[in-house]
């Protein structure tokens, strides 16, 4: 798409999913509740994926919900115009998501009890998947080849900003306890024992089999199989499926 990116407090947004207006209500006068749970991440961190492991935590391993109910709708980007329009169907506790940088979080979510969950990414790699995404999804702006993408990537001229920007801002709350951090190169490595760890911040015990059920059913195989999940059946005005396959082979860095 070939439009012009508007800026919020200095970050970079797409005029089709986000206005000002919206951004200034999430900002100063969402509501967020004690019970909430945030995925916050950089794009092309692991959102997808946190939200089917949370969806199966939540739902006690019974993975009826996720091959039922559309990815987007489980866990609804908190800054979207789309997004707000699900909030309502939500029952509690809630998983949303976000990619807001810290300065411009919802502001009550600081005076509550909620809890996020950050995902952090090699930058190598999601600049890499960033730039095949940006090409099929609707709000984001075509690149123009890759050498620019990457020197847009680095100068963050690019939505939401710069990588480097948004983990400094978020490693502020590093050392709070409703904060938990995890890598995508942790997930891959080490799925069954992340989601242990997940569970163990929020307070969620499940037996051992449960536990084999979400590493089963939160697969990438199973994700890329499960239309509720792939994204297959986004409608055109977010994702043009002509162009590519939002779930690409899985890629990440180690020791590099």
């Amino acid at each position: 798409m070939q439009f012009d990116y508007f800026l919020y407090k200095g970050v970079k947004f797409s005029p089709g999913s986000y206005s000002e207006e919206l951004l200034q209500h999430v900002e100063n006068e969402f509501q967020v509740l004690d019970d909430d749970v945030y995925i916050v991440t950089y794009p092309k961190s692991g959102t997808n994926w946190l939200i089917e492991i949370l969806s199966l935590i939540n739902r006690d391993a019974d993975p009826m919900w996720c091959n039922n109910v559309l990815i987007w709708l489980r866990s609804p980007w908190i800054e979207t115009k789309e997004g707000q329009l699900q909030l309502k169907d939500l029952s509690r506790p809630r998983v949303l998501t976000s990619h807001l940088p810290f300065h411009i979080f919802p502001k009550s979510f600081f005076t509550s009890k909620a809890k996020i969950i950050y995902v952090m990414r090699n930058p190598k790699d999601i600049f890499v998947s960033l730039f095949y995404f940006a090409k099929i999804i609707c709000h984001y702006k075509d690149p123009e080849s890759f050498e620019q993408y990457l020197e847009d990537f680095l100068q963050g001229s690019v939505l939401y900003n710069s990588w480097f920007d948004h983990v400094n801002g978020w490693m502020q709350m590093k050392d709070n306890s409703n904060f938990f951090i995890i890598t995508y190169e942790e997930l891959h490595q080490d799925l069954r024992g992340c989601i242990l760890r997940i569970c163990k911040f929020l307070g969620k015990e499940l037996d051992d089999n449960k536990i084999d059920i979400i590493v089963k059913h939160s697969s990438f195989e199973a994700m890329k199989e499960n239309k509720m999940s792939n994204y297959s059946l986004g409608t055109k005005e977010f994702i043009d499926h002509t162009k590519g396959s939002f779930m690409r082979k899985v890629m990440y860095s180690v020791g590099r």
